[in-house]
Order: C-alpha cells, then structure tokens, then sequence
C-alpha cells in the first residue's frame, strides 16, 4: 500500500530494504491476515486465488504504528500480505481513523462537542426545554435541552 505523504516520516530511511526483507523472508508470498484470512499465500505477481485480481504484495504492521520495524533478521510487528489480506485485516483501523476524522469535522479544533452549537458564531434555534432530534446512524433519539 503506498504511504500517504504526510505518513512518510514515521517510516525509517530504509522502509523499502525492510519491506524487501519481509517479502523475501515470506517466500514472495502472502502470510494470510491473522484471525480472518490466516492460510492465504498468494504468490505475488500472480492472480490471486480468490479474487483473480494480480496480487501485489504489501508490508504490514500488525500494530498499525510504522515507526515499529523490529531489527534484521528479526521484524514480528512485519508480514506480507496480499492487497486483499492487508485491507481486510486495516478494515477496523481505517474505520476508527474515519470516525475520528469525521468527529474533528464536527466538532472543530476545540474538540467539544457543545463547544459547536455556543459559539458566538453560532446561534441555537432552541431554548432550554426544547426537544431536539438527534440523528445518529443506527437510530433516532429524541433529547431534551
């Protein structure tokens, strides 16, 4: 997977010998993704098993944190994987990154929630005793101020 620009420097100097060095160590094949897809090993280059899309084999960190690379000879945070192994097993995490992403939208560089609807730029259409509704994605709810 490509590093995103504003990632790049919290991956060491020497992130391509290191992902290099996985892929070798991984026989040029996937080591499945733990827990969902563990027995994958699509080779790269190759159309994948399942999907039939060319595999391109990628470096991931099991902890999601790039500055944890290990020492040569010795990276267990490091597998190959294969594009569809790596994006199933990042799934929860770029989900959690989206959640957080669209609540800083939501709630500015305060990070208060209520800090939004009090501002003086903003002005409630409401007084207290009101009933407001609250649109959330599994259910309404109905809240009073």
């Amino acid at each position: 997977m490509p590093i995103r620009p504003e990632n790049r420097i919290r991956y060491p100097a020497d992130w391509k010998a290191i992902s290099v060095e996985v892929r070798e160590r991984a026989g040029w094949r996937c080591e499945g993704s733990p827990g969902v897809y563990p027995d994958c090993r699509a080779a790269n280059g190759q159309p994948h098993p399942v999907t039939g899309s060319k595999v391109v084999l990628t470096v991931a960190h099991l902890n999601h944190l790039p500055e944890d690379c290990g020492e040569p000879g010795d990276r267990p945070n490091l597998i190959a994987m294969c594009q569809r192994c790596h994006l199933t097993y990042d799934a929860p995490h770029h989900a959690a990154n989206a959640r957080e992403t669209r609540r800083l939208k939501l709630v500015g560089d305060s990070g208060d929630l209520f800090a939004v609807a009090t501002s003086d730029s903003v002005k409630p259409d409401y007084r207290p005793g009101d009933e407001i509704i609250v649109f959330t994605r599994h259910a309404n709810e109905v809240r009073h101020v």
